[in-house]
This record gives C-alpha cells, sequence and structure tokens, in this order.
C-alpha cells in the first residue's frame, strides 16, 4: 500500500512540472558541492567511531572546565592551574609516543576498548574525589595526568583507524567531520559546563563524562576488528619502535613537511596568550570580558564554520598545496588580527584563521593517513597528536614573551607575517609538499 501511495504522489508530482525533478537534482548536487561532505558516514563503521566522537567532544570538555574550576577553588592562584596544566603534558606526550607504538602493535579497535574504560574509570574517580571533598591538588593533578595518559593511549588508534575504514580519496572529508564535532564540542562543552555548575556543581559534570563516555564504549565495542595486516610482522612497542617511526618521518619528506607545517602554524602564529592583554588593552572600549570571550571563541566558531561547508575543499586532491595554502591563509589572517583596532574586525581575521586552520588540519590528517603505510599510522598519528598538543603551548610561551618585549599587536601581526614567510620559503625549498596529491 506504501509503494502504490508512494508512486501516485510521485506521479502526481511529475505531473505538476517536468522540470521541477531536475531543478531540483541540480539543486542537491550544487548543495552537496559546498555544504559538509557527509559521504564517509555513509559507512557503518566510520559512523560508529565518529557516532562516539560526538557524544565525548562535549562530555570531556565538562571534565576540562571542571578541573581547572576546581583547582582554582582550592587554591584561589592560577598559578596552580597553569602547572596543573603543564601536569597533564608530560604523560600526554610520553604516551602518545608510545600509543603509536602500540597502535601499530596490536588490535586497534582492542586498544580503543581499553584506553576509553581506563578514561571512563578516570571520569568516576574525579567524581569521588569531588563528591567525597578531598579537596587535594596533588590529587587532581594525578588523576589528571592518569587520564592524558589514557588519552595519549588512545588518540593514535583512534586516528590511525579512520584509514581501514573510509576510502583514501574520502580521507579529507572523514577528517573534517571528526574535526568539526571536537572544535563545536570546544565551543558548547565550556558554554554548558558555564550554566550547570551554579545548577548542580562540579562533581555531576565529572559524572557526565563518564557516562558519556559509556556511550563510547559501546560504538567502539560495535566496530570491526582492526588487527595489524596479515603483511605486517609481529613487533612489540617498545622504545625502537617509537624510534623507528621518528626515522620513518625522516625519510618521508612529505611527512616531515606535513609536521613541520603545523609546527610553523602553531608555534609562530597562534596568539591566544596574547589575549587578556589586548582584551584588556586594545579591545578595552566594547568591554573587556565581552571582547576575551569572542577572541576566544572566534577561532573555534571559524573552523566549525569551515568544517559545515568542507563540501567545497573536502574532494581537492593536491593536498599539498592545501595545507600550503591554508597555512599562508592563516598567517595572513593572524596579521591581520594584530594590525586590527576594531574588534569586530579582529574578530573576523580570527574566523578566518578558524576556517583555514580546519582546512590546514584536514588535508594534514589526510597526508599522514595516505602517504604512510598502515603499519606506520600509528606511530605517525602518536607524533601529530604530540605537536598538536605541544605546539601552542609553545606558542603561548613565545607570544607571551615577545608581547611583553614589543606589545601584543606588534607581536601577533609579527608572528602571522612570518608564519607566511616560513611557509612560502619552505614550499619554496623543498617541492615534495607542492607536488603531493592524491
Amino acid at each position: 500500500m506504501y509503494r502504490a501511495c508512494r508512486k501516485r504522489v510521485d506521479t502526481e508530482s511529475s505531473t505538476e512540472s517536468p522540470d521541477d525533478a531536475p531543478a531540483a537534482d541540480g539543486e542537491r548536487r550544487g548543495r552537496r558541492r559546498w555544504a559538509m561532505d557527509t559521504r564517509p558516514l555513509r559507512r557503518p563503521a566510520y559512523r560508529r567511531l565518529w557516532s562516539s566522537t560526538v557524544v565525548t567532544a562535549v562530555g570531556s570538555q565538562l571534565t576540562a572546565v571542571a578541573v581547572p574550576k576546581q583547582i582554582y577553588d582550592i587554591t584561589g592562584s592560577s598559578a596552580w592551574v597553569g602547572a596543573a596544566s603543564l601536569a597533564g603534558l608530560l604523560p600526554l606526550i610520553v604516551f602518545a609516543l608510545w600509543g603509536g607504538a602500540v597502535a601499530d602493535a596490536m588490535d586497534r579497535r582492542k586498544l580503543l576498548l581499553i584506553t576509553n574504560v581506563g578514561i571512563a574509570v578516570t571520569s568516576l574517580l574525579f567524581w569521588a574525589q569531588a563528591v567525597t571533598g578531598i579537596e587535594s591538588v596533588g590529587v587532581l593533578m594525578l588523576l589528571l595526568a592518569l587520564q592524558q595518559a589514557f588519552w595519549g593511549l588512545n588518540a593514535p588508534a583512534r586516528s590511525a583507524s579512520i584509514a581501514r575504514l573510509v576510502p583514501e580519496d574520502e580521507l579529507p572529508a572523514a577528517n573534517a567531520l571528526g574535526s568539526t564535532v571536537m572544535q563545536t564540542g570546544q565551543i558548547v562543552g565550556p558554554l554548558l559546563a558555564g550554566a550547570l555548575i551554579p545548577v548542580v556543581g562540579l562533581a555531576e559534570l565529572y559524572l557526565v563524562d563518564a557516562l558519556a563516555l559509556c556511550v563510547t564504549v559501546w560504538a567502539v565495542h560495535r566496530l570491526p576488528a582492526l588487527p595489524p595486516l596479515a603483511s605486517t610482522a609481529p613487533r612489540r612497542a617498545g622504545v625502537k619502535e617509537i624510534a623507528a617511526g621518528f626515522r620513518y618521518i625522516a625519510g618521508h619528506t612529505v611527512l616531515l613537511l606535513s609536521f613541520l607545517a603545523d609546527i610553523v602554524a602553531m608555534v609562530l602564529g597562534m596568539p591566544r596568550a596574547l589575549f587578556p592583554q589586548l582584551a584588556a588593552e586594545t579591545y578595552a572600549p566594547w568591554g573587556e570580558g565581552l571582547a576575551l570571550g569572542l577572541l576566544f571563541a572566534a577561532v573555534p566558531v571559524g573552523a566549525v564554520a569551515g568544517g559545515l561547508f568542507s563540501g567545497t575543499f573536502s574532494r581537492a586532491r593536491r593536498h599539498g598545496w592545501m595545507v600550503i595554502g591554508s597555512v599562508v591563509v592563516w598567517g595572513a589572517a593572524v596579521t591581520g588580527f594584530g594590525l586590527s583596532d576594531s574588534l569586530w574586525l579582529a574578530v573576523a581575521f580570527l574566523a578566518v584563521a578558524g576556517t583555514a586552520d580546519m582546512v590546514s588540519m584536514v588535508f594534514r590528517g589526510a597526508i599522514l593517513l595516505s602517504a604512510a603505510t598502515d603499519e606506520m599510522r600509528g606511530r605517525m598519528q602518536g607524533v601529530f597528536t604530540v605537536v598538536v598538543a605541544g605546539g601552542p603551548r609553545l606558542a603561548d610561551v613565545l607570544h607571551g614573551g615577545a608581547g611583553s618585549v614589543f606589545g601584543a599587536r606588534e607581536a601577533v601581526a609579527g608572528g602571522g607575517l612570518l608564519v607566511v614567510v616560513v611557509m612560502l620559503a619552505l614550499a619554496a625549498a623543498v617541492p615534495a609538499l607542492r607536488r603531493y596529491r592524491v
């Protein structure tokens, strides 16, 4: 009966206007050319991995807000908040590098299950210490280090698995989908945490994160097995294998340049350490609080916008040129931000920078997955995790010092200009990245 009704409706529609169907098809094709590229979501295994990211992108941000808030409540010192951030960085670096080697030596699905369970248990421990009122910074820093260690083990396996779940030509689209979700979580999560803390308290934020991770574990459990390929020789994940990963990068110029492109963009051009000074000085007429919030939100908002319109770039085949171009645009936008007297113009430049960063991230990730063999993908993603986590922190130190010496706006504009010059010089001196395509 349904089919008969459907057929009758289709017939009636076609008789009303014979030109409507082709026009509608053309309109849909036009939307697909610029709207978010969702082709990877047609593949059930990738869809499960992506859906687990959707849930945890917001949940993890609740804990990311709750930990520094609780430390500040206990100590009344921002210095302790900064020390806690550094306490989480070292285990993240160590375990991301080791986790990459582990991801190349065992079933990645099993590693994802183990690490997601570990992160969930850590969130429960955060909840337990908050409920019992321990109020110990040492306990919080220990739990944060444990959480970052599990996350360092988890991230390389998660990223390396994508190349086994989607075909090569869909890797940029898959990376855009994942990055968009993570960037959205960085916007929605803190806003949600700010709204919930006065209502339910800090402890419940940890509990919500733990419950969200249960959904992640269920989604990962439904993934297919992802053991090393049959052609891969059995190995143990140790220092020797980590060192082999760095030798592999050194021997493959396009991989090395993809890492250097991110280091150039983030270390020389990430100006977030100067946002408070700019909000208090340059943009004070608009209100310091409003200015600070807009500056911090602008880059992620631009990145999300880039993800939502990923159809405009995700089918590009010249991945190397996409990385070069997006890093240059990032640097130019940061330079424009540094030269802007108007808050709204500054926010617009930062949003453009965020979109460029999204494009760069998508194609750098695609290069790492397509240019490396499967037996090396875990280690490549481990190094990628370290670069992504460490670059902005180095930038905070560099820009903070430069801002004190030269002034905030001069440091921002100079850093952005350096990004453009250095990236173009690298592209001109070493043609491997320019020539890379799929």
